[in-house]
């Protein structure tokens, strides 16, 4: 199911900063923490796509929570009773042990078997946006107005699917640097990113470059629908499941090639699923034809920059964003499935 080719031609963005390790393995547990930013591609003139620098890649903050995250937090409790004893007998008696769990969906830890993948695409959703303003309160304002739109657009698909749903937390620090639950985060190593240790998206103003991309809101908007796209797939488990097939491959390494790769699939699948999300909203609202072209020229966020290879190709990142763009179909963003060549 290889993505479709992009046609797009653009200029290349400034060089991506460089940025740390971002899988680190604490004990027995595992802890992902996928530090990266995502860059915003230039609008304007062209040039050929194979000499397309393309932006710097999106990427995700995830530390693997020890409860699997749903609107009520997963624990699995085996009582025991202690043993009851009466005066008439010398026996001893115990009642049988219990097990109790939350009621509703829950979160499926398979990665290309997931059933989200069953379910076609996403419902046209029509997107009330706050006027994109360059400055931290305008910001913060466009993104808490688009994530109404998110929920509206996901809410069914997750409901299809049998799958929890809840909204996830935002937070807009300020400065440069700001204490998370998944690690302290600096300016220059992320711009936005999902943390799955406490569902919360944060997007920092001082890290999306608005100097340099101003008024363009689509650009702002395919990158807040791909950190949503992360949301997605930890209430659906699939980011529990990469945790555990990441762990299985990284085999005390965590640079190894394989490795590497289940990173790209996590992140190319959430460049699908913000085409998605803009193919369902799309000429509805206030997404218009300009937020569609802006987000459609700004998708060149692969691995250009050099090492490590946890994003893809630029062609690949805009291939895929484009696949869930023009096929609005979740089977068709399973790049679980995909050849190793088709998430290079």
């Amino acid at each position: 199911m290889p993505p479709p080719q992009s046609n797009w031609q653009g200029l290349p963005p400034p060089r991506r900063p460089s940025r740390g390790p971002v899988i680190a393995i604490v004990l027995v547990a595992v802890v992902l923490v996928g530090v990266a930013a995502i860059g915003l591609s230039r609008l304007g003139h062209s040039r050929p796509a194979a000499d397309a620098g393309g932006a710097p890649s999106a990427t995700f903050t995830y530390d693997e929570p020890t409860t699997t995250p749903s609107p009520t937090r997963t624990t699995h409790r085996t009582t025991t009773p202690p043993p009851t004893t009466t005066s008439r007998r010398t026996s001893t008696t115990s009642a049988p042990p219990t097990s109790t769990q939350p009621a509703g969906p829950q979160p499926v830890l398979k990665l290309g078997d997931n059933p989200l993948f069953e379910v076609g695409g996403l419902p046209a959703t029509t997107c009330k946006l706050a006027r994109w303003s360059t400055d931290p309160a305008g910001a913060e304002r466009f993104f808490r107005s688009a994530l109404p739109c998110l929920d509206a657009a996901w809410a069914p698909v997750m409901k299809a699917a049998n799958l929890p749903f809840f909204t996830p937390k935002l937070a807009f620090p300020p400065g440069t640097s700001f204490n998370t639950p998944c690690g302290n985060q600096t300016i220059g190593h992320i711009v936005a990113f999902y943390c799955g240790n406490d569902n919360t998206l944060y997007v920092p103003f001082a890290g999306l470059q608005t100097e340099m991309y101003g008024a363009h809101p689509g650009v702002y908007l395919a990158l807040f629908a791909h950190e949503y796209g992360h949301h997605v797939q930890a209430m659906a488990g699939i980011m529990q499941a990469y945790g555990g097939a990441r762990y299985a491959k990284d085999n005390g390494d965590s640079a190894n090639d394989a490795g590497w790769e289940l990173s790209r699939r996590l992140e190319l699948q959430a460049q699908c699923f913000s085409g998605m999300f803009l193919a369902a909203t799309s000429g509805r609202g206030d997404v218009d034809g300009n937020i569609t072209h802006e987000a459609q020229t700004s998708q060149d966020r692969g691995d250009h920059n050099g090492p490590p290879r946890d994003h893809g190709t630029d062609d690949h990142a805009m291939g895929w964003w484009n696949s869930g763009f023009q096929r609005n179909s979740l089977s068709q963003c399973d790049t679980w499935l995909a050849s190793s060549a088709d998430v290079a």
